[in-house]
């Protein structure tokens, strides 16, 4: 994920293979997907359902040489694609305060700033910047 370039200040800096273990093989755990070329991982994301209503995406990263190709995009809407499968009515996702950069990125997907505190924030952070999207009767693009 740190070969994506994500400013070690972040919460990523501190994600052990622990935590991965925990967020892919815990009961009610999420899932995490990644898409590759030639054996090497060009992005990754991973997700947790956040009750019965939202799915929270997360830990979306692409390598620099892969970005612009459509692989953090074709991840997300993967991700829709799951909400939308186990019934969610909303995707949630916090960006960091180090990464605001992406936020064009996520309005061009349809997500949309909210003022809901996220859950799952890093007290050694600073609050990120929490959007959601719906996806309950959304078509699959």
């Amino acid at each position: 994920m740190m070969a994506a370039g994500m400013d070690p200040r972040s919460s990523w800096s501190r994600t052990t293979p622990a935590d991965l273990e925990r967020s892919l093989f815990l009961p009610g755990a999420g899932g995490f997907l990644a898409v590759g070329a030639g054996g090497e991982a060009l992005g990754c994301v991973g997700y947790r359902p956040d009750g019965e209503a939202t799915l929270t995406l997360n830990k979306l990263a692409t390598r620099p040489g892969a970005r612009g190709q459509g692989v953090g995009r074709l991840l997300v809407r993967e991700v829709e694609h799951v909400a939308r499968m186990g019934g969610y009515e909303r995707i949630l996702l916090a960006v960091s305060q180090y990464n605001l950069d992406v936020l064009p990125f996520y309005r061009r997907l349809g997500y949309v700033r909210c003022d809901e505190p996220y859950a799952h924030a890093h007290p050694a952070s600073p609050p990120p910047v929490v959007l959601v999207k719906e996806v309950r009767g959304e078509q699959t693009p």
